[in-house]
């Protein structure tokens, strides 16, 4: 099982990585957690990668990924969300490619979505109007190219259970070995769940009765 865990900035990804490294221990023979390539990077520079850069970190960040070797691999981001800061912040779109090919070999995208306080974190940080356009343009390429994710919300153990069921749900449809025809393991909610503020209200009202769908 190799689960990508995408999403903009501040945004929780480290945190739930961190959770379900620890929680699919009890699941899978070997769990394997790939941090993001990116703390590390401007942690050594003191600085946030420049626009000649960032293809640097996608593709680390790829290849350490896909080095791993574990029954399921936990990652801490992918080159994807590389990409899509490439396009937003430097208007350079020739990191897709390469990423969104890569983000193919996902069973399980996981988009953590804006319901956490913005806290700032590192260098590397660049606030909440970059955040919330870093989000659309992450969903826009999600769906642009067809690939199936699971969007979580809440908080703290909210967070990690809508999580775990979104795995439960990918492991029971790899067990079924459905074929291609029958559509993707994971689909909307609903037409409009690429609309955050739907998917929002609707995770509320299902989180009440103490259940978590994403």
């Amino acid at each position: 099982m190799k689960i990508g865990i995408v999403g903009a900035e501040c945004s929780g990804k480290s945190t739930l990585s961190a959770e379900l490294h620890t929680a699919l221990h009890s699941r899978y023979a070997s769990v394997t957690l790939i941090p993001e390539y990116l703390r590390e990077w401007s942690a050594q520079h003191g600085r946030p990668p420049q626009a000649h850069e960032q293809a640097h970190v996608a593709n680390t960040q790829a290849a350490r990924i896909q080095q791993a070797q574990a029954a399921c691999v936990v990652a801490d981001t992918t080159s994807l969300v590389t990409a899509v800061y490439s396009d937003v912040l430097f208007h350079d779109s020739s990191l897709y490619d390469n990423a969104v090919t890569f983000q193919r070999s996902f069973d399980l995208t996981l988009l953590a979505c804006l319901d956490l306080p913005w806290v700032a974190d590192g260098i590397q940080r660049d606030g909440v109007a970059m955040q919330q356009r870093i989000d659309a343009r992450l969903r826009d390429v999600l769906l642009a190219h067809q690939l199936p994710f699971a969007t979580v919300y809440g908080v703290g153990p909210q967070r990690l259970q809508a999580a775990l069921q979104a795995i439960d749900h990918t492991d029971a449809v790899r067990r079924a070995q459905l074929p291609a025809t029958q559509g993707p393991a994971w689909t909307w909610i609903c037409d409009t769940c690429s609309d955050a503020d739907c998917e929002h209200r609707l995770f509320s009202r299902l989180t009440q009765p103490a259940s978590v769908r994403v």
